[in-house]
């Protein structure tokens, strides 16, 4: 405990600025070091989010783990109270290294090694115990400064420090993020970091500092920022080659959106892949049978108006079109860059059939959920080829709350078929999705289709998974009242791959699978990562 009455005019009396001002000082750089620690928080959430997914679960482990962490260093602080700024300023310089580059080693990891989880909690560690030993220095710098008791110093240094995080919590996704990205945004951040550690330490208490000590910091220091400075030269470089090492050699588009990354890969409509925040969304070797499978069960009667949800890459829309008596389609998705590249990439427009050339189609760019919460009609068949529920940011869209309001979107005698993810690796998640549609008050279809050996990893999204491996979608028909039956329309255009047996038999298939007994997703208890 600190002495409130200890007499500190001898101390200040050393130092080479008036205490006012050192005081002043010692909490600027509170603010700062608060700021940029909370920017490494958010930096491992956001992209553990990215890489590894379900950010309710990634954010809860950087969280914990990094509070932890801060009450173990407050403890390992005490040992360095006797040597307050030579020990702060090397752990600001620590701390600023580590966090720096956590997102250039986490992506690497991720690139190179296919698994960041176990460095995500190394961070969250160093991080953690790192921020926890600079307020226990720091109450005992601010003494030196200045004569003040311990309650008055202690309400000055919190105050300074929750600004701070304020500042750093709001800069990361409306500064950061937007300006320089991921990668560059940290390895700003850890040179910020550095120069304000550094520069308290080596001008307001340079006093009290060896002359070995002093050149120990001015060493450490230095040799931070260069490194983060040289990151940052060659980062551009490193992205392109993690790219690859991700995506192969053919990535054509990379672009970060205010939603998320997209990457497309391949060099023609044959080859083309489309990737959301690293999961594969689209191949173009087998994204017919997909599509197929998605919308023309749904299509099986009156189909004047058509809702899609999600599908920006016009596929749907493309399947959709090709009946003659459509006469409107509406698609709602999030992500007007997505649409975009839709319209104008040659290789993905070519695949999608010029579809967003097409008079019938209107595309609208919002959340699906708040958008079905406005009236705007009643559809004959409402289409929804959403990211997969596993996708903690896509859960509220496969909620039964969601469920309700397609219910009202829907006309009488109207269809839903909705993509609910691989009934056979996940078959929890997907009767999840079935007993929240049916929670929404609307009868259920379930069916199965099997795809082509595709020889990669597909993702969440899609399915599939090794070598081998025959990749699995579930799908769900829906409609108000008496169940729909899983067939092809009568005089619709035919399917380049789907037949009617084979919506019959993945009908029984699906049927045969069933879990009994579980719960809806809502809302306020969404479920589906219980089975991620």
């Amino acid at each position: 405990m600190i002495d409130q009455q200890m007499s500190l005019r001898g101390g200040a009396a050393r130092l080479p600025v008036r205490p006012r001002t050192g005081r002043f000082l010692v909490l600027a750089a509170v603010f700062v070091c608060a700021a940029c620690g909370l920017v490494y928080e958010l930096e491992l959430v956001a992209l553990a989010s990215y890489l590894i997914g379900d950010s309710v679960t990634q954010a809860s482990v950087v969280l914990s783990v990094m509070v932890f962490a801060m009450g173990i260093g407050s403890l390992l602080a005490k040992r360095l109270r006797c040597r307050a700024a030579v020990g702060f300023g090397m752990i600001e310089a620590a701390l600023a290294l580590i966090g720096g580059s956590s997102a250039l080693v986490l992506y690497a990891s991720f690139a190179w090694l296919g698994d960041s989880q176990y460095a995500l909690v190394g961070f969250s560690l160093a991080i953690g115990v790192l921020i926890g030993a600079e307020i226990p220095l720091l109450m005992t710098l601010i003494q030196r400064v200045d004569r003040q008791d311990a309650g008055g110093a202690v309400a000055d240094l919190f105050a300074a420090d929750y600004v701070g995080a304020l500042v750093g919590g709001l800069a990361f996704p409306f500064l950061l993020l937007p300006m320089l990205g991921q990668l560059t945004g940290a390895l700003f951040t850890g040179t910020v970091n550095a120069a304000a550690g550094g520069a308290l330490v080596l001008w307001v208490f340079r006093r009290d500092l060896s002359a070995r000590s002093r050149w120990l910091l001015v060493l450490a220091n230095v040799s931070v920022i260069a490194v983060l400075a040289t990151a940052t030269v060659l980062v551009d470089d490193f992205e392109r080659a993690a790219r690859r090492a991700v995506y192969g050699d053919q990535v054509r588009v990379a672009v970060q959106t205010g939603v998320q990354e997209v990457v497309v890969t391949g060099a023609d409509r044959d080859s083309l892949g489309l990737y959301l925040d690293g999961r594969l969304r689209v191949s173009a070797r087998d994204e017919y049978r997909y599509h197929e499978a998605l919308v023309h069960p749904a299509m099986n009667g009156p189909r004047a108006r058509v809702l899609i949800l999600g599908g920006g890459d016009g596929l749907a829309a493309r399947e959709v079109l090709r009946y003659g008596d459509v006469r409107a389609v509406t698609v709602v998705e999030l992500d007007p860059a997505v649409t975009r590249l839709a319209r104008t990439d040659p290789a993905l427009s070519e695949l999608n059939g010029h579809a967003f050339r097409d008079p019938r189609l209107t595309v609208v760019g919002a959340d699906a959920f708040p958008w079905l919460r406005a009236d705007h009609g009643r559809y004959d068949v409402v289409i929804s080829d959403l990211p997969d529920p596993g996708i903690t940011a896509s859960t509220k869209l496969y909620s039964a709350e969601f469920y309700g309001l397609v219910a009202e979107a829907l006309a009488p005698d109207g269809r839903l078929v909705v993509h609910a993810g691989p009934l056979g690796a996940r078959p929890q998640t997907f009767w999840t999705v079935e007993a929240s549609v049916r929670a929404g008050g609307l009868a259920t279809r379930p069916y199965r289709i099997t795809g082509r050996y595709a020889g990669f990893a597909a993702g969440p999204d899609r399915g599939g998974g090794e070598d081998g491996e025959r990749e699995d979608w579930g799908f769900l028909l829906a409609a108000p009242g008496q169940a729909p039956q899983a067939a092809l329309a009568a005089g619709g255009p035919g399917p380049r791959s789907l037949r009617g047996r084979e919506l019959r038999e993945g009908a029984r298939a699906a049927a045969e699978a069933r879990l009994p007994g579980l719960l809806p997703s809502t809302l306020i208890h969404p479920r589906y990562w219980e089975d991620a």
